[in-house]
Protein backbone atom coordinates (compact mmCIF):
# COMPACT_ATOMS: atom_id res chain seq x y z
CA UNK A 1 0.00 0.00 0.00
CA UNK A 2 1.26 3.56 -0.68
CA UNK A 3 0.30 7.33 0.00
CA UNK A 4 -0.78 9.03 -3.47
CA UNK A 5 -1.80 12.16 -4.07
CA UNK A 6 -3.58 13.21 -6.87
CA UNK A 7 -3.96 16.71 -8.33
CA UNK A 8 -6.26 16.82 -11.12
CA UNK A 9 -9.39 15.19 -11.57
CA UNK A 10 -10.46 14.77 -15.44
CA UNK A 11 -11.27 12.01 -17.15
CA UNK A 12 -7.60 10.40 -16.50
CA UNK A 13 -7.37 11.79 -13.12
CA UNK A 14 -10.52 10.41 -11.79
CA UNK A 15 -10.07 6.91 -13.72
CA UNK A 16 -6.36 6.73 -11.83
CA UNK A 17 -7.50 7.89 -7.93
CA UNK A 18 -10.55 5.40 -8.40
CA UNK A 19 -8.46 2.05 -9.26
CA UNK A 20 -5.85 3.17 -6.78
CA UNK A 21 -8.09 3.75 -3.80
CA UNK A 22 -9.56 0.12 -4.96
CA UNK A 23 -6.56 -1.40 -4.88
CA UNK A 24 -5.69 -0.62 -1.20
CA UNK A 25 -3.46 2.47 -1.41
CA UNK A 26 -4.05 5.86 0.56
CA UNK A 27 -5.55 8.36 -2.45
CA UNK A 28 -5.74 11.91 -1.28
CA UNK A 29 -7.14 13.76 -4.54
CA UNK A 30 -7.11 17.43 -5.17
CA UNK A 31 -9.07 19.66 -7.69
CA UNK A 32 -10.10 23.55 -7.44
CA UNK A 33 -13.49 21.91 -8.98
CA UNK A 34 -15.59 22.03 -5.86
CA UNK A 35 -18.35 19.46 -7.90
CA UNK A 36 -15.60 16.75 -9.16
CA UNK A 37 -13.83 16.41 -5.48
CA UNK A 38 -17.25 16.25 -3.92
CA UNK A 39 -18.41 13.39 -6.47
CA UNK A 40 -15.16 11.69 -5.49
CA UNK A 41 -14.34 12.12 -1.98
CA UNK A 42 -16.11 8.69 -0.57
CA UNK A 43 -14.18 6.62 -3.06
CA UNK A 44 -10.64 8.02 -1.52
CA UNK A 45 -9.00 8.47 1.71
CA UNK A 46 -9.18 12.48 1.72
CA UNK A 47 -10.46 15.26 -0.36
CA UNK A 48 -9.45 18.74 -0.76
CA UNK A 49 -10.76 22.09 -3.16
CA UNK A 50 -8.09 24.30 -3.73
CA UNK A 51 -5.68 26.18 -6.15
CA UNK A 52 -2.03 23.80 -6.40
CA UNK A 53 -0.33 26.79 -8.65
CA UNK A 54 -0.29 28.16 -5.40
CA UNK A 55 3.13 27.17 -3.61
CA UNK A 56 1.57 27.42 -0.10
CA UNK A 57 -1.42 25.41 -0.86
CA UNK A 58 0.92 22.43 -2.04
CA UNK A 59 3.66 23.00 1.40
CA UNK A 60 0.25 22.78 3.37
CA UNK A 61 -0.34 19.34 1.62
CA UNK A 62 2.81 18.00 3.03
CA UNK A 63 4.08 16.57 -0.34
CA UNK A 64 7.09 14.76 0.88
CA UNK A 65 5.03 12.76 3.21
CA UNK A 66 3.32 11.12 -0.13
CA UNK A 67 5.11 8.00 -1.85
CA UNK A 68 4.06 9.43 -5.26
CA UNK A 69 2.71 12.88 -6.18
CA UNK A 70 0.26 12.63 -9.51
CA UNK A 71 -0.11 15.29 -11.61
CA UNK A 72 -2.87 14.72 -14.01
CA UNK A 73 -3.75 18.07 -15.46
CA UNK A 74 -4.10 17.79 -19.35
CA UNK A 75 -6.10 20.81 -20.24
CA UNK A 76 -3.99 23.46 -18.69
CA UNK A 77 -0.05 22.97 -19.52
CA UNK A 78 1.12 25.83 -18.01
CA UNK A 79 -0.05 25.15 -14.76
CA UNK A 80 1.19 21.02 -15.25
CA UNK A 81 4.60 22.58 -15.55
CA UNK A 82 4.28 24.95 -12.74
CA UNK A 83 2.91 22.66 -10.18
CA UNK A 84 5.66 19.86 -10.88
CA UNK A 85 8.33 21.80 -10.84
CA UNK A 86 7.22 23.52 -7.41
CA UNK A 87 6.16 19.71 -6.01
CA UNK A 88 10.35 18.90 -7.30
CA UNK A 89 11.35 22.28 -4.83
CA UNK A 90 9.38 21.23 -2.03
CA UNK A 91 10.63 17.51 -1.70
CA UNK A 92 8.12 14.98 -3.34
CA UNK A 93 9.57 11.77 -3.39
CA UNK A 94 8.24 10.96 -7.06
CA UNK A 95 6.55 13.01 -9.62
CA UNK A 96 4.38 11.10 -11.95
CA UNK A 97 3.08 13.63 -14.50
CA UNK A 98 0.62 13.85 -17.49
CA UNK A 99 1.08 14.98 -21.08
CA UNK A 100 -0.52 15.14 -24.11
CA UNK A 101 2.36 16.45 -26.31
CA UNK A 102 6.00 15.29 -27.08
CA UNK A 103 7.19 18.98 -26.32
CA UNK A 104 5.37 18.73 -22.89
CA UNK A 105 6.70 15.50 -22.15
CA UNK A 106 10.01 16.95 -22.59
CA UNK A 107 9.72 20.11 -20.36
CA UNK A 108 7.88 17.88 -17.67
CA UNK A 109 11.16 15.52 -17.33
CA UNK A 110 13.70 18.40 -17.57
CA UNK A 111 11.38 20.46 -14.63
CA UNK A 112 11.06 18.13 -12.19
CA UNK A 113 8.99 15.01 -12.90
CA UNK A 114 10.48 11.44 -13.00
CA UNK A 115 7.83 9.95 -15.09
CA UNK A 116 5.60 11.26 -17.85
CA UNK A 117 2.68 9.51 -18.98
CA UNK A 118 0.92 9.96 -22.33
CA UNK A 119 -2.03 8.08 -22.07
CA UNK A 120 -3.67 9.62 -25.60
CA UNK A 121 -0.30 8.30 -27.39
CA UNK A 122 -0.24 4.89 -25.82
CA UNK A 123 -3.82 3.92 -26.30
CA UNK A 124 -3.52 4.77 -30.19
CA UNK A 125 -0.02 2.80 -30.42
CA UNK A 126 -2.04 -0.50 -28.60
CA UNK A 127 -4.84 -0.02 -30.84
CA UNK A 128 -2.76 0.46 -33.89
CA UNK A 129 -0.09 -2.83 -32.87
CA UNK A 130 -3.71 -5.03 -31.89
CA UNK A 131 -5.39 -3.49 -35.10
CA UNK A 132 -2.48 -4.25 -37.33
CA UNK A 133 -1.43 -7.48 -36.17
CA UNK A 134 -4.26 -9.97 -36.37
CA UNK A 135 -2.79 -12.49 -33.75
CA UNK A 136 -2.08 -9.49 -31.20
CA UNK A 137 -4.42 -9.27 -28.40
CA UNK A 138 -2.39 -6.70 -26.53
CA UNK A 139 0.19 -5.08 -26.51
CA UNK A 140 2.59 -3.12 -23.88
CA UNK A 141 5.40 -0.81 -25.03
CA UNK A 142 8.36 -1.16 -22.52
CA UNK A 143 10.66 0.72 -24.59
CA UNK A 144 11.38 1.70 -28.08
CA UNK A 145 12.60 -2.04 -29.18
CA UNK A 146 11.11 -4.35 -26.56
CA UNK A 147 7.19 -4.66 -25.33
CA UNK A 148 4.96 -7.16 -23.99
CA UNK A 149 2.86 -9.21 -26.36
CA UNK A 150 -0.64 -11.20 -25.86
CA UNK A 151 -0.71 -13.73 -28.81
CA UNK A 152 -1.52 -17.14 -29.19
CA UNK A 153 1.15 -19.92 -29.09
CA UNK A 154 2.51 -21.91 -32.42
CA UNK A 155 0.10 -24.59 -33.17
CA UNK A 156 3.50 -26.76 -33.14
CA UNK A 157 3.56 -25.90 -29.55
CA UNK A 158 0.25 -27.53 -28.70
CA UNK A 159 1.20 -30.39 -26.11
CA UNK A 160 4.76 -29.47 -25.66
CA UNK A 161 6.72 -28.24 -22.81
CA UNK A 162 8.26 -24.64 -22.74
CA UNK A 163 11.76 -26.89 -21.45
CA UNK A 164 10.83 -29.32 -24.65
CA UNK A 165 10.40 -26.27 -26.87
CA UNK A 166 13.74 -24.52 -25.48
CA UNK A 167 11.99 -21.21 -26.14
CA UNK A 168 13.80 -18.41 -24.48
CA UNK A 169 16.74 -19.93 -26.81
CA UNK A 170 14.96 -20.92 -29.66
CA UNK A 171 12.77 -17.58 -30.48
CA UNK A 172 14.21 -15.49 -27.74
CA UNK A 173 11.22 -14.48 -26.13
CA UNK A 174 10.25 -14.62 -22.32
CA UNK A 175 7.33 -15.93 -21.45
CA UNK A 176 5.69 -13.85 -18.53
CA UNK A 177 2.35 -15.25 -18.15
CA UNK A 178 0.09 -17.37 -19.79
CA UNK A 179 -3.48 -16.06 -19.59
CA UNK A 180 -6.64 -18.62 -20.12
CA UNK A 181 -10.07 -16.84 -20.26
CA UNK A 182 -9.81 -14.28 -17.44
CA UNK A 183 -7.48 -16.81 -15.65
CA UNK A 184 -3.82 -15.49 -15.52
CA UNK A 185 -0.83 -17.63 -14.48
CA UNK A 186 1.77 -15.97 -13.66
CA UNK A 187 5.76 -17.08 -14.77
CA UNK A 188 4.60 -20.83 -15.97
CA UNK A 189 7.42 -23.25 -15.20
CA UNK A 190 9.80 -25.01 -17.33
CA UNK A 191 7.13 -28.21 -17.47
CA UNK A 192 4.00 -26.00 -18.44
CA UNK A 193 2.96 -27.99 -21.43
CA UNK A 194 0.72 -25.37 -24.13
CA UNK A 195 -2.99 -26.61 -24.66
CA UNK A 196 -3.72 -24.14 -27.63
CA UNK A 197 -6.52 -22.68 -25.76
CA UNK A 198 -4.34 -20.01 -24.08
CA UNK A 199 -2.78 -17.05 -24.64
CA UNK A 200 1.09 -16.11 -23.95
CA UNK A 201 2.44 -12.99 -22.45
CA UNK A 202 5.61 -12.61 -24.02
CA UNK A 203 8.16 -10.11 -23.37
CA UNK A 204 10.47 -9.17 -27.33
CA UNK A 205 12.14 -7.23 -28.79
CA UNK A 206 9.89 -5.83 -32.33
CA UNK A 207 12.14 -7.74 -34.29
CA UNK A 208 12.01 -11.02 -32.46
CA UNK A 209 8.11 -10.73 -32.09
CA UNK A 210 7.62 -9.76 -36.13
CA UNK A 211 9.19 -13.17 -36.57
CA UNK A 212 7.34 -14.95 -34.07
CA UNK A 213 3.90 -13.67 -35.57
CA UNK A 214 4.86 -14.67 -38.85
CA UNK A 215 5.21 -18.45 -37.84
CA UNK A 216 1.64 -17.92 -35.82
CA UNK A 217 0.35 -16.45 -39.26
CA UNK A 218 1.37 -19.18 -41.27
CA UNK A 219 1.33 -21.76 -38.80
CA UNK A 220 4.62 -22.77 -39.77
CA UNK A 221 6.69 -25.87 -38.02
CA UNK A 222 9.05 -25.44 -35.26
CA UNK A 223 12.25 -24.76 -37.15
Amino acid sequence: MKSVLVIGLGRFGRHLCEKLARLGNEVMIVDHNEAIVTELADSVTSAKICDCTDENVLRALGVQNFDICFVCIGSDFASSLLITSMLKDLGAKRIIAKASADMHMRLLLRNGADEVIYPERDSAERIAMRTSASHVFDYIELTEEHAIYEIPPLASWIGRTILELDIRNRYHINILAVKTGETLRPLPGANYTFTGSEHILALASQEDARKLLKKVESNSPVT
